[in-house]
């Protein structure tokens, strides 16, 4: 035994053990996650649940969500039950009518349960689900169809039709607004503020206040003929509405122009289903955030997360090669270069809110707020880039994660043999040309390791973009068709901020609970993606300059 404990076969199998462990927690841990963020996504049965207490009968129509055994002495007002009793967590919808979405229901009086196939949900946009049964349908008021009059099947693809055609108006309406009168409205803007810098600087002559004034005549035309077509819509998509049935019995009338899609999960089958959550899932990633972030989509956040990663990296990377080949391969090795070493290492693990506070004071109140003075003295008092924003957030994590980037590119240039410096310099390469065409080539795979390291750190940091440029909500991208393109100033959404917004600010927590986990879950993989894009970098790096290390 003392043998075999000294061979080390032990300690193989310890640490085989702990990596097996760490694997299965990991994997495990992804797993929920997966499992509980995008099952949300699956259109479940709804069911009416029928239950009569002391004579008196109701119904509730809702999809259940779980359900639990719990011990009936611990449920106020059950006193007369014994034993333990089964409750269900059902999504009732109809948040504006019941006044909640969620509830609590008992299995003591529960006397039927079925799935009826008229059952429609409906997806709103404000008020969440609706639950009901589909009764009749009205244009401008007057009644088209009903089922007193038709059957259901002939009713439901009316209804679908009518939707579909204010789901497309409703597109168009979005398609003005943040298309031309958006672009309209940024032009407008520019050129007020370019007549109050002409102001400003004394040379705001006739000529000049005649050619703004033409260019703002011929915009605010424009913006005319546009606004007549978005009121004309307007009054096209609120033509068609419905009444449907609550659980209740009460009938409530719904336009469509706030209904986004509509279903009956009951008759759906199983493919049906399947094509259905895939719409909905990539609608999820592709759509924007509605009704507190709890509805609707994350692609503002997923945007926002991947141009602010990018940009960190652009920033970052120059910076940190060049700190590291000053350090490794210009500065004199002594005490003061063992103490900045120190410092750089000790910077890694500084809490990174801390990184938040000195880029709200530095870069936002210091630099920004002097920019502004220098270059947008038209945008006073209403700051331009001495406020939050994209460039900052960026500079910021750049920051953050530099001493990362310092360390492992530090290890690459250690590595590269003394011989190769001095071959190239031997036939005639200057030193700058020897780091330019040797080194750092070689040293690329380790500086590719640092972006790595540097990004999945970055991706997830939430606590300095609160002080430093992440928002709730973005009202639009950084990137866009207006001139410049790229609004480093904008502020925007990021989807760690996301996960803790619709977490742990969300007045509707039980809805918000299966988002938080799919968002989680997506942001997993963007920083997969972002790591595999950088790591299939490096791999190639590595295998061009393999026969020059040998």
């Amino acid at each position: 035994m003392r043998e075999w404990f000294k061979s080390g076969t032990p300690w193989i199998w310890l640490n085989a053990g702990a990596i097996s462990i760490a694997l299965v927690a990991v994997f495990g841990l992804l797993l929920l996650i997966m499992v509980r963020g995008m099952s949300h996504f699956w259109p479940a049965n709804v069911e009416a649940l029928h239950f009569k207490s002391d004579a008196v009968s109701t119904t509730v129509i809702a999809e259940v969500i779980e359900s639990e055994t719990i011990n009936a002495d611990s449920v106020p007002g059950m006193e007369e039950v014994s034993g333990e009793v089964t409750r269900y967590l059902v999504k009732t919808g109809n948040r504006d009518i019941l006044g909640s979405d969620f509830k609590w229901i008992y299995e003591t009086s529960l006397v039927k349960r079925e799935r009826p196939e008229q059952l429609m949900v409906l997806e709103r946009i404000e008020w969440g689900n609706f639950y009901g049964y589909l009764k009749s349908i009205h244009e401008n008021g007057q009644l088209v169809a009903s089922v007193d009059t038709q059957t259901d099947q002939n009713i439901w693809p009316e209804f679908i039709a009518r939707l579909e055609r204010t789901i497309d108006i409703r597109e168009k309406i979005l398609d003005l607004e943040q298309g031309e009168i958006g672009s309209i409205n940024y032009d407008l803007e520019r050129l007020r503020l370019k007549q109050r810098r002409l102001e400003i600087d004394g040379k705001l002559t006739d000529k000049k206040l005649d050619e703004i004034n033409i260019k703002r005549a011929e915009l605010q035309e424009n913006y005319a003929v546009l606004l007549k077509q978005t009121e004309h819509l307007y009054n096209e998509i609120k033509r068609d509405s419905i009444a449907a049935t609550i659980m209740d019995g009460r009938v409530v009338t719904l336009p469509l122009e706030k209904i986004v899609k509509a279903w009956q999960p009951n008759k759906m089958s199983v493919v049906d289903k399947t094509g259905f959550y895939f719409k909905t899932l990539w609608a999820f990633i592709t759509e924007d955030p509605r009704e507190a972030n709890t509805e609707g989509g994350i692609f503002p956040a997923i945007f926002g997360t991947v141009l602010m990663v990018m940009l960190m990296a652009v920033m970052v990377t120059p910076f940190g090669v060049i700190a590291a080949v000053y350090l490794r391969e210009y500065a004199k090795q002594g005490a003061i270069i063992r103490v900045i070493r120190i410092a750089v290492n000790n910077l890694a693990g500084v809490p990174s809110i801390v990184y938040g506070v000195f880029g709200l004071g530095f870069f936002v109140y210091f630099l920004g707020g002097n920019i502004d003075q220098l270059f947008f003295p038209e945008s006073a008092p209403s700051p331009t880039f001495g406020t939050p924003g994209l460039l900052w957030s960026s500079l910021t994590l750049a920051l953050l994660t530099l001493p990362v980037v310092i360390v492992a590119t530090e290890e690459g240039l250690s590595r590269i043999p003394r011989s190769l410096r001095e071959g190239s310099l031997a036939l005639g390469a200057t030193k700058a040309e020897t780091l330019w065409r040797v080194v750092l080539p070689m040293a690329s795979p380790a500086i590719m390791t640092g972006l790595i390291l540097a990004v999945a750190r970055a991706a997830g940091e939430v606590a300095p973009l609160m002080l430093v440029g992440v928002v709730k909500l973005a009202p639009s991208l950084p990137l866009d068709g207006n001139m410049p393109f790229l609004h480093l100033d904008r502020k925007f959404m990021h989807l760690g901020f996301h996960i803790y917004d619709v977490g742990f600010q969300s007045p509707n927590v039980e809805a918000a609970r299966p988002l938080v986990y799919a968002t989680a879950f997506l942001l997993v993989v963007v920083i997969v993606a972002l790591n595999l894009s950088a790591i299939s970098l490096r791999n190639r790096l590595r295998e061009k300059y393999r026969a020059l290390d040998n």
